[in-house]
């Protein structure tokens, strides 16, 4: 009986059927777009797309590449576990999505970069490109790894299926289609598997309110058991969750995300005119709150069937982040096909978010790395090189999943790798674009002392996780259950229930009921603060204040504000728009850096 916990179903074969058609569709598709662009094989087209994407499919692939499998496993829990205040983050995307259209789009899409830190060179020096490049690596690698091992571990215990041959097989499709076919293989297959991931959670809803009675019977068992407390308005610092924590600090940590991270900047700045990557970043904005929605009626529909009966406490799962996949297998699958369709959803993301990964890191890699030091590398010799490094990359990131599923509960840990990485980064991005005075070595110095900041708290509060008080998990119930079966089809890592007391270290430091306890949303903003104070201190101090004239374009700039100018092509694709025009213009004017990150006079006029 469905909600009375015991073991579920599992696979069918038209459940393999349907999951083995939308991986091979991911493949195939992927495959198309390699072959469709043979004639063009160009770094540009590999990375960039050749700079003609349009808006629509950039704002789908830059939503599914970072709702992986983390939300669609991730996201229901919270909900089950905690409520619905994660829903707040509605209001963070938006504002994320204002910044990010309206101060960096336009910077970096005039100044016509390739990698996101070729910014950094040009605003500082070498070295803290490098430093940049290289903490991106580190926190994409580790985010990547999560994302593949957390779906699989949690689906296997549901489905069965073999873990190990799960991951590398994800791995192997995503290395296929990023390898022949760039960038624009991977958007395109990003929109196939966005709407298969929300399929997925559409059909877990719909079958949760016909066996429920409707979806206000749905919304009043979540109103009874204490799930609809959005709003919590308490200025706690340590608190998990509350408006101050999502709105302000997951506003910067999904800023640290899309503003900077290569694999969305690679994606708006490959759009054929700002206006499109401007449109692409406000449609993705709808995107990710679509998904936030569906995702948490899925977990409100979770409560209201399980409401009576926790399979995690009752023994049916070995970890909260399986609930969904069990849910999905007591509740569908007495309809052959659909929980493959889920099953797919859940990969989908992870498919989605690894292709993307694998594409930005490659970039960043030559772009960053090989192409200062070779500089006459011939088209075809690049394109090889990427091919290569894509199936590395795919290879590192399918090895370091082993290392990511030692970093606590997968929604809690992505956001944690994003604050401990990249807040810094984002400090030392704004610190140069906002900021003149700002120099290198206080903009060096800024971001080491934040990032040994972070590094402490975020790693601090894995080692001493903070007690349930400051987590205010909400009271789940076995009175209902007519079986207490220990369900230990595989063996679960216990750091995937955030919600057990007794995972507390026995003897904790003083530092962990406070410091080590500081909300993980808040960790994104201390980095990026920190980075901007002590940036700004050591270059007045350093000699900022009086450095020669500093090229304009890259400033913040008020045109850039609340302007969609810019209908015709970019400046990568031979013709300019007015942003490019004007770069153009003060290139010619004396002691001005030409901002070609390939040119020998910008490489040579920016080293170390």
């Amino acid at each position: 009986m469905v909600g009375t916990g015991g073991p579920v179903a599992t696979f069918s074969v038209w459940d393999y059927v349907v999951f083995a058609g939308t991986i091979v569709g991911s493949a195939a598709l992927g495959l198309f777009q390699a072959f469709r662009g043979r004639k063009e094989n160009s770094s540009v087209e590999f990375f960039l797309g050749g700079r003609q994407m349009t808006a629509v499919p950039v704002a789908m692939s830059l939503t599914a590449s970072f709702m992986s499998g983390v939300t669609v496993i991730g996201t229901p829990a919270e909900a089950y576990l905690y409520g619905t205040s994660f829903w707040l983050f509605g209001i963070s995307y938006i504002l994320m999505s204002i910044i990010s259209a309206e101060i960096f789009v336009p910077l970096f899409y005039r100044l016509g970069i390739t990698s996101a830190y070729e910014y950094l060179e040009m605003r500082f020096n070498r070295l803290i490109r490098m430093f940049g490049t290289f903490m991106y690596v580190v926190q994409t690698i580790l985010y990547t790894g999560l994302v593949i091992y957390a779906p699989a571990l949690a689906l296997n215990q549901i489905t069965g299926m073999d873990l190990w041959g799960v991951l590398v097989a994800t791995g192997a499709v995503c290395i296929i289609y990023c390898t022949l076919g760039g960038l624009k293989a991977v958007i395109w297959t990003d929109v196939l598997q966005m709407v298969v991931m929300l399929a997925g959670f559409v059909a877990v809803i719909a079958r949760g309110a016909v066996l429920q009675g409707g979806l206000d019977k749905i919304w009043e068992d979540a109103d009874q058991g204490g799930r609809l407390e959005t709003y919590d308005f308490d200025p706690d610092p340590l608190k998990r969750h509350t408006f101050w924590s999502i709105t302000i600090g997951g506003c910067v940590t999904w800023l640290s995300v899309f503003a900077i991270n290569q694999s969305q900047v690679q994606r708006y700045i490959s759009c054929k005119t700002l206006r499109h990557a401007k449109i692409s970043l406000y449609v993705n904005m709808v995107g990710l709150c679509v998904t936030l929605t569906l995702a948490m009626l899925s977990g409100l529909t979770m409560f209201s069937i399980y409401k009576n009966c926790d399979p995690f406490t009752n023994g049916d799962v070995g970890s909260t982040d399986q609930l969904l996949p069990y849910l999905v297998m007591d509740i569908l699958a007495v309809y052959p096909g659909i929980p493959g369709l889920f099953v797919a959803a859940a990969y989908s993301g992870t498919l989605s978010t690894v292709s993307s990964s694998i594409n930005a890191l490659v970039a960043v890699t030559v772009e960053d790395f090989l192409r200062p030091h070779c500089k006459n590398l011939s088209v075809k010799q690049t394109t090889w090189i990427s091919m290569g490094l894509s199936v590395f990359f795919g290879a590192v990131c399918i090895g370091m999943a082993g290392v990511a599923s030692q970093l606590g509960s997968v929604l809690q840990a992505a956001l944690s790798i994003f604050g401990m990485l990249c807040g810094p980064l984002l400090g030392l991005y704004l610190l140069g674009m906002l900021f003149r005075t700002a120099n290198s070595i206080g903009g060096l110095t800024g971001m080491l002392a934040s990032l040994g900041l972070t590094l402490w708290v975020g790693i601090g509060g894995q080692v001493y996780p903070p007690t349930a008080a400051k987590t205010n998990p909400l009271p789940v119930s076995t009175a209902g259950c007519n079986s207490t079966l220990q369900y230990n089809g595989t063996t679960a890592a216990p750091w995937t229930t955030p919600v057990t007391p007794t995972q507390q270290p026995d003897v904790r430091p003083p530092l962990a009921d406070f410091w080590y306890s500081l909300s993980y949303l808040y960790i994104s903003l201390l980095g990026t603060l920190t980075t901007i104070v002590i940036g700004l201190l050591v270059s007045m101090i350093t000699g900022g204040c009086k450095q020669g004239k500093l090229n304009s374009q890259l400033f913040v700039k008020k045109s850039d504000l609340l302007c969609f100018s810019g209908s015709s092509k970019s400046q990568a694709s031979g013709k300019t728009e007015k942003g490019a025009s004007d770069f153009h213009t003060a290139a010619n004017k004396p002691g001005f850096v030409h901002c070609d990150p390939t040119s020998d006079d910008f490489l040579e006029a920016t080293k170390l």
